[in-house]
């Protein structure tokens, strides 16, 4: 484990969709960055509260003008996250700020390219099998 704390932040995405001639309004949490703090958690912490007090949004800040002030509701929940509202030129978004520790780091690796033989062997029999998706491991 490492002592690498972050601070993440994520942005609740509008994604207007239509589907059989109805307009769908769709939202979704999406991550929008995680930052690494120097410091520890308690300088994490007081960036979070930083961030919940100015972060603008990309859907706000694209709209924004020179001295726009956004008007902002930020809540500190009890386990720590900030779930913040803010509104600007008839425009509303919400984030949530929470500070984390990297508990765990792997990179990306990809299987070796099939060989030709290979290639041809799967056209002819059935797909190989895809990767299992993750399941929690149960307790005995």
């Amino acid at each position: 484990m490492t002592d690498e704390w972050y601070v993440l932040i994520e942005e609740n995405v509008h994604e207007p969709r239509r589907v059989e001639g109805t307009e769908l309004e769709m939202y979704r949490w999406r991550v929008a960055g995680s930052y690494f703090i120097d410091g520890g958690e308690a300088r994490a912490v007081e960036v979070a509260e930083d961030a919940a007090r100015n972060y603008l949004p990309r859907e706000l800040a694209d709209h924004a003008r020179s001295g726009d002030v956004p008007g902002r509701s930020a809540f500190l929940t009890r386990d720590g996250a900030w779930m913040v509202s803010i509104a600007q030129r008839g425009r509303r978004c919400h984030i949530r700020v929470t500070v984390g520790r990297l508990a765990h780091l792997q990179d990306e690796s990809e299987a070796p390219p099939m060989s030709l033989k290979e290639k041809l062997r799967s056209v002819v029999q059935a797909p190989a099998p895809r990767p299992t998706p993750w399941m929690p491991t149960p307790r005995h």
